[in-house]
């Protein structure tokens, strides 16, 4: 049997385009990296943590970091920092942990003898969208989207916006931490929350209410097991991962903190760290395709440096 030469069979046409792509991407000029940029930044390029919005979710593996945004989701945020404030979340468990999707905590007898949720509200209204109003510091990000009209960053956070609607939300990127519900909207009150390990699903957007995202401790809930029954739940036979605390890091003694900052999604330097993801230059890279998606557009996180 003859073998066909790999440019054989194609036009001439497409064989010019092909070599002459090659030819450029082999040349990509060597352009700054995120790395760079951070390294480039002044201190005014970032912001600290507002402690009264942020959560330490302490595991037996380490500290989870959660960042919380009021401004997209104030009714369901405000409920879990009641429970948070009441210590509801103080010795349940990860509850589910779905390959390549999420992993989930709260209640595992939520079923049977379900722990009490205190003062806080048994349901919550769904926010899955706000006014955009609501929203003070979006700024744009150029590239399309094929789930909404525009996207941007807002406070550090991936948001999309609906300008007709004059609606926004948070994007259900990686490490996006949600509220999980039923099938009525109210069914939700952050009793059960959970962060998003894998691609992006964002089919959820606009469909539950997203309520912040994870800034640091993310290798503790992406390397968890999978559990064994449908959607990666725990069963009877698996091993849970308990919860020893969630507090406020305003509740949590300063020498106890984690001290992180994130760069400013509104300073002129992050427009160059997005600019960096979408146009990746020499000499690894070969290609570029003049385009980042929004979850893969990288928002630094870094400790508050030692003055």
């Amino acid at each position: 049997m003859s073998q066909t030469h790999p440019f054989r069979a194609l036009p001439l046409s497409v064989l010019a385009i092909s070599l002459a792509s090659l030819a450029h991407a082999a040349d990509l000029p060597v352009k700054p990296s995120v790395a760079d940029l951070v390294k480039q930044s002044k201190p005014s390029d970032w912001r600290p943590l507002d402690p009264n919005n942020t959560l330490y979710m302490e595991l037996p593996t380490g500290r989870v970091v959660i960042e919380l945004a009021p401004e997209f989701a104030p009714q369901n945020i405000a409920n879990i920092k009641t429970m948070v404030k009441e210590q509801y979340f103080d010795g349940l468990a990860i509850l589910r942990s779905q390959d390549n999707y999420v992993a989930q905590w709260g209640d595992p007898n939520a079923e049977t003898t379900p722990k009490s949720l205190g003062s806080a509200k048994a349901k919550v209204v769904g926010e899955f969208t706000v006014p955009m109003a609501n929203d003070k510091h979006f700024v744009r990000q150029a590239d399309l989207d094929g789930y909404a009209p525009q996207i941007g960053h807002s406070n550090g956070f991936p948001v999309g916006r609906d300008p007709k609607a004059k609606t926004t939300w948070l994007a259900h990127c990686y490490g996006t931490v949600g509220v999980g519900r039923d099938n009525a909207t109210d069914s939700g009150n952050g009793a059960e929350l959970y962060a998003i390990t894998g691609h992006a699903p964002r089919h959820l957007d606009r469909n539950i209410t997203a309520v912040g995202r994870v800034v640091s401790g993310m290798p503790l809930l992406s390397v968890l097991p999978r559990g064994s029954e449908n959607m990666g739940f725990y069963g009877a036979k698996d091993t849970r991962l308990p919860i020893k605390s969630v507090r406020l890091e305003a509740d949590v003694p300063e020498a106890e903190r984690s001290h992180l900052e994130v760069m400013r999604s509104d300073a002129p330097i992050y427009k160059d760290v997005v600019d960096a993801a979408r146009n990746r230059g020499g000499p690894w890279n070969k290609f570029t395709p003049h385009y980042v998606e929004l979850c893969n557009a990288p928002m630094p996180v870094r400790e508050h440096p030692k003055e």
